[in-house]
């Protein structure tokens, strides 16, 4: 039997890299969102402060699975 998804977009953001971005935001997700399968990224951004990077942006889907009754 195949699964169900619902798909849904997230931005996260961190001073320390993509990573960090990445996994900020599928930890924030994952709080309140069951059944987490897989992401993508979908932007990669970021906030320049004088000549240098000050923070990084990254635009994620995740697709949850709905439960099977």
């Amino acid at each position: 039997m195949g699964h169900t998804y619902a798909i849904t977009e997230l931005a996260g953001s961190s001073e320390k890299g993509l990573e960090d971005a990445i996994q900020t935001a599928i930890a924030t997700a994952s709080k309140t969102l069951r059944n987490l399968d897989w992401f993508e990224v979908k932007e990669i951004r970021g906030h320049l402060k004088d000549g240098k990077v000050g923070h990084y942006q990254v635009v994620l889907r995740v697709g949850f699975r709905y439960d099977e009754k």
